[in-house]
């Protein structure tokens, strides 16, 4: 097995690396002797159901909502990814949000990180108040705020990190502490998207449950889309089984496959989206055209240190504030040639979009304007082209924008 090690060609001074990440990610939950054909690579199993030796005696399968061999592979492969015992594969990232919802009664509270994705903010603000969740929202990265927050009946607080859009950087391990020390029993959720199982490990830091939307960096293709929740608890463990089960939100066989497929390159991904990344947040920084970039890998982010203390290195997204109106933002999205303007983000693909009016637009303007959420603000998802090729890019879609300087 392979020991720790830094990672020799990025930035020193973040977290070693996981042990034997690409080793694990390759091979776990892989076993050609899983199979009757010792296929090297998990077969997709199509079938929604599975034959029975007698009534209600299976060989670990039965219908292929409660459980199918392609996406049990995925499972395993996530969960030692994870540094956890278990891990559920949902229809979507939100399809995972709503399962680990549904542990919650009407009348329980929840806190939510008041800077997350557009459909976190709106699935709590218009669907989980409608079921009768108390939802309220906190700056979270700011510890005395969470605990204003926490109420007696707080169930359930949710973390992003970091942000997206603007890129802040929750203490994982602070703010699991106060929240347990406050009710052992309420449950801390990381939305860990941004970083993948590669860069941060939120289990390890005292999260009870690690989610991902796996549309974006764990399956990296912009191919699928899918959900990930993983857990080291047993009774959340039974209640998100039963709950995967009973409703049923479980992607195809084939997405599993792609998924499980894209985990094989996920180190390496990760590792050129960060390299790439932290040339273009130079880049921009070093801009007059630019007013602010927003990077953790960064020395100028406010969170720099803490970011290194918690993860191995950072993902592929900077947000920028360009000078300028929004006129400037949209001139210079609509010239980027490499660059696609579209949402999501975490594929091999760079993208580029407008927060403001694309993937938050259904966050209330007033919440957005206190977020920073404005009409100059713009988001990266850097991909794995040629480094010049992206900074190319920008520099002249930066010109389209300012053609005076």
């Amino acid at each position: 097995m392979a020991s720790k090690h830094q990672q020799n060609d990025l930035p020193a001074g973040f977290r070693v690396q996981f042990k034997s990440f690409a080793t694990e990610a390759i091979h776990v939950g892989q076993e050609p002797e899983q199979w009757k054909s010792m296929a090297v690579v998990p077969p997709i199993s199509l079938s929604t159901t599975f034959k029975q030796y007698g009534p209600g005696d299976h060989a670990g399968f039965e219908y292929s909502r409660s459980g199918n061999p392609t996406r049990n592979c995925l499972e395993k492969a996530v969960a030692a990814l994870d540094g956890a015992k278990y891990c559920f594969a949902l229809a979507s990232g939100l399809a995972a949000t709503m399962t680990i919802t549904h542990m919650l009664k009407a009348g329980d509270g929840v806190v939510c990180m008041s800077d997350v994705y557009g459909g976190t903010n709106r699935y709590f603000r218009k669907i989980a108040t409608e079921f009768g969740l108390d939802v309220s929202f906190a700056d979270c990265t700011k510890i005395e705020l969470l605990q204003a927050a926490l109420k007696p009946n707080t169930k359930l607080v949710w973390l992003e990190t970091p942000t997206n859009p603007t890129m802040k950087v929750v203490d994982i391990q602070a703010c699991a502490a106060v929240v347990h020390q406050h009710n052992k029993d309420t449950v801390v959720v990381v939305d860990n998207t941004f970083m993948s199982a590669y860069f941060q490990r939120p289990l390890d830091l005292g999260a009870d449950i690690c989610m991902y939307s796996a549309t974006k960096y764990m399956n990296g293709h912009s191919d699928v889309v899918m959900g990930l929740v993983s857990v080291n608890n047993e009774d959340l463990y039974d209640r998100l089984k039963f709950l995967q089960n009973a409703l049923g939100a479980v992607p195809s066989p084939f997405d599993c496959y792609l998924c499980n497929r894209g985990l094989k390159t996920l180190h390496l991904r990760m590792r050129q989206h960060f390299k790439n990344a932290l040339a273009v947040a130079k880049f921009l920084e070093a801009d007059p055209r630019v007013d602010r970039v927003i990077f953790p890998g960064l020395p100028s982010h406010p969170q720099h240190e803490l970011m290194k203390r918690q993860c191995t290195g950072c993902p592929g997204m900077i947000t920028f504030y360009i000078k300028g109106k929004l006129e400037n933002a949209s001139t210079f999205l609509s010239s980027l040639k490499l660059f696609a303007l579209a949402e999501s983000l975490g594929g091999y693909e760079s993208l580029a979009e407008h927060p403001a009016i694309m993937t938050h637009a259904s966050v209330p303007e007033s919440d957005r304007a206190a977020l920073g959420i404005s009409d100059t603000l713009i988001r990266l998802s850097v991909g794995l082209e040629d480094e010049q090729d992206i900074i190319e890019d920008l520099e002249q879609a930066l010109n389209a924008a300012h053609p005076n300087k």
